[in-house]
């Protein structure tokens, strides 16, 4: 007879892009079947572009490690939460070196097989104008128009108004 193996299921976003220089959290969930044990343990990785070695990133085992050497020493903070099924990471100071591919990996004894989650990770030198900048600048852009037509028509009202008190006041005159 077959057994249901049990697993853990590991979820990232697929591809990030961040500026230069700042800093950007790396979100990664997962879903065990099993109850979160104490001996759950989480690890990233790093892929540069150039496909060069693997580099450890990241440890969780009870709580988090940062790693004593490489090129994130003192650039990565645990930004997660176990209890909520959050293993995300927090990189600090981002560098076009940084370019590659980030692996998630958490086992969950007994559940120690599963996938693995992986996000591609682009440093950008600015950021690009994205269809919500344009939608937001259309809809201030409107906005101000708005509140442009509203005053025009105000002050045109206002100015009719007082043009014909004044002629009122010179009709009353002659009379």
């Amino acid at each position: 007879a077959l057994w249901p193996t049990a697993a853990v299921e590991v979820y990232t976003s697929k591809e990030v892009d961040a500026v230069n220089g700042t800093n950007l959290r790396l979100k990664c969930t997962f879903s065990s079947s099993s109850p979160i044990s104490q001996d759950l343990t989480v690890t990233w990785n790093f892929q540069p572009e150039d496909l060069s070695s693997h580099e450890p990133v990241f440890c969780y085992l009870k709580e988090p490690y940062e790693l004593p050497t490489g090129r994130f020493k003192e650039r990565v903070t645990w930004d997660g939460n176990i209890e909520r099924n959050d293993v995300s990471i927090v990189i600090w100071n981002l560098q076009p070196t940084d370019n590659g591919t980030f692996t998630c990996q958490v086992k969950n004894p007994p559940d120690v097989y599963g996938t693995i989650g992986e996000v591609r990770l682009r440093v950008v030198q600015k950021a690009h104008f994205s269809e919500i900048h344009f939608l937001a600048v259309a809809i201030g852009s409107a906005c101000v128009l708005m509140i442009v037509v509203v005053m025009v028509v105000i002050i045109c009202r206002h100015h009719q108004r007082k043009a014909r008190e004044k002629r009122t006041e010179a009709a009353d005159a002659e009379l």
